[in-house]
C-alpha cells in the first residue's frame, strides 16, 4: 500500500478512500472542492471537512486487491 500526496492534477473522486493524515484514519471522499482547497470526507461516521494538504490517495498494488467472484447456485442454468 503506498501513499501518494494531493496535488492540482491528481483526480479525486467521491467514494474513493484517503488518508486522513493528522488523525491517522482511512476515511471515504464525500467531496472535492480543489477552488476552495478543501475536501469533505466521512469518518467514523461523522462527516468532516479539511484541507486537501491533510489527506493522500491510497494506492493499492493488483496483489493486494481483492478479485470479487460471485458464485451462483447453479439453479437458472437447468
Amino acid at each position: 500500500m503506498k501513499f501518494q500526496v494531493i496535488t492540482e492534477n491528481s483526480k479525486v473522486f467521491p467514494g474513493e478512500y484517503l488518508l486522513h493524515v493528522p488523525s491517522k484514519q482511512i476515511v471515504v471522499c464525500g467531496a472535492y472542492k480543489p477552488i476552495e482547497g478543501k475536501i469533505k470526507a466521512l469518518a467514523n461516521g461523522r462527516l468532516m471537512e479539511d484541507a486537501i494538504a491533510n489527506f493522500q490517495k491510497i494506492e493499492l498494488a493488483k496483489s493486494e486487491r481483492k478479485k470479487k467472484t460471485v458464485r451462483q447456485c447453479g439453479g437458472c442454468k437447468r
